[in-house]
């Protein structure tokens, strides 16, 4: 057992921590600050493409890179993962009983997948027809089960309860296999069902109104306040909890050729058992600096911080550089001045070359960045969502680029 001190300590080497670390190397001008970046694992995945490796549009192959690749010259890459936190003494435990000592601390560990929490969902994740694109050592099997359906097949699709990954990624796989099917002119004779936690489509009520239209252009049966509870593998068997409306608690359930299913996330369980965590077990920080709310040298950004917004990879592009300035500026004496205003982007994939690009801040105002109308569905948008915003991703945002992050759009009402 040993005890290491670094200047900032970073927690999660995932999109956040890479962000963050290149972001502070860049912007100090290669001087003499000391990053070390807590990450177990050995490989980074984009994860915004795994709808598109779903759906047979990438290979995983193309989104993976090792990690050791993105860690920037200079920082520390401790090859672990956080076991404990004690804020007040400015330490964390790793699982290999070593401790860190850190000045400045940056929570970005992401979320947890709890596969468990649903009954029979871990041991049948990955055959006999059931899928799901959250999981990286399954999602090409997701594709292979959209190829295999046939006419009179029914295929199922659900949605957690949130707060999880990429919101509108269980709808977007819907969107896909019902346009794979209409385009094999199958569609007429499958069942396509979409079944989720919420009361609508989507968060904000712009793009909620249009994906009803979508759904309904593919006779996607939406089930609205439906949560996954079971999966019967053997049998092909789905059963749901009804979680609102005059039919609340009862249980239904539908068989299925095929299901893709969303499992429920949750920050990691040393977070949630810390005092970093707030009642729900997220990070608490404050939702426009992003610093904690009691401990002032600590900052979080990306999935495991509590602030509302969607938990995107755009979200962490904003977030990002609050986060780097405020540390500086600590570092320096300074005051914090900057502010995130909880921008997230979800490029909404309703067919094959069709995506509606959602960007949104807190309070659901929608803020486009082209001076389009954000409610269209559009060839441009599928080309930013498979060959732009990889490009942007693994060669400027991972890489600290300042201007990457810049964006400032007024949204103007399209009907005016």
């Amino acid at each position: 057992m040993s005890e290491h001190k670094h200047q900032i300590v970073i927690v999660g080497g995932g999109t956040a921590g890479i962000t963050v670390a290149a972001s502070l190397v860049r912007q100090s001008g290669g001087s003499n600050l000391d990053i070390a970046v807590v990450e177990p694992n050995t490989e980074h995945y984009y994860q915004p493409a795994f709808t598109l490796v779903g759906a047979g549009s990438y290979t995983l192959d193309k989104i993976r890179r090792e990690e050791k690749s993105l860690i920037p010259a200079g920082v520390n890459w401790i090859k672990g993962k956080a076991a404990g936190f004690d804020p007040e003494n400015n330490k964390l435990a790793l699982e290999s009983g070593d401790t860190l000592v850190y000045d400045y601390l940056v929570m970005c560990p992401g979320l947890e997948l709890n596969w468990e929490k649903i009954a029979g969902a871990a041991d049948a994740l990955g055959s006999n027809g059931v899928c799901s694109n959250y999981s990286p050592e399954h999602v090409e099997y997701t594709w292979s089960c959209i190829q295999n359906l046939k006419a009179g097949d029914k295929a199922i699709f659900t949605q957690a309860p949130l707060p999880f990954k990429c919101p509108g990624a269980p709808q977007k796989i819907a969107y896909l296999t019902a346009d794979y099917l209409q385009k094999r002119d199958l569609l007429k004779d499958c069942q396509v069902h979409f079944l989720t936690h919420g009361p609508g489509l989507f968060a904000v009520p712009m793009f909620a109104k249009e994906l009803v239209k979508v759904a309904d252009r593919y006779g996607i049966n939406v089930h609205y306040q439906h949560n996954l509870v079971s999966i019967d593998s053997a049998n092909k068997k789905a059963t749901f909890e009804v979680v609102g409306g005059e039919n609340e608690g009862e249980s239904v359930t539908l068989d299925y050729d095929m299901l893709h299913f969303t499992p429920p996330q949750s920050p990691p369980e040393a977070i949630k058992a810390s005092s970093l965590a707030n009642e729900g077990g997220y990070i608490d920080i404050h939702q426009n600096t992003m610093q904690h709310v009691k401990y002032k040298n600590i900052f979080a950004l990306g999935d495991a911080g509590s602030t509302p917004n969607s938990k995107t990879a755009a979200a962490v592009r904003k977030q990002a550089p609050v986060v780097v300035k405020h540390l500086i500026s600590m570092i320096n004496g300074a005051e914090l001045s900057q502010e995130y205003d909880g921008y997230g982007s979800c490029p909404l994939t309703t067919g094959y070359g069709k995506v509606i690009m959602a960007e949104f801040t807190y309070g659901g105002k929608v803020t486009p960045t082209f001076p389009l109308d954000p409610r269209k569905e559009r060839w441009v948008n599928w080309w930013i969502k498979v060959t732009g915003l990889p490009i942007f991703y693994w060669s400027y945002m991972l890489k600290g680029y300042e201007w990457f992050f810049k964006h400032n759009t007024d949204y103007v009402d399209p009907t005016l």
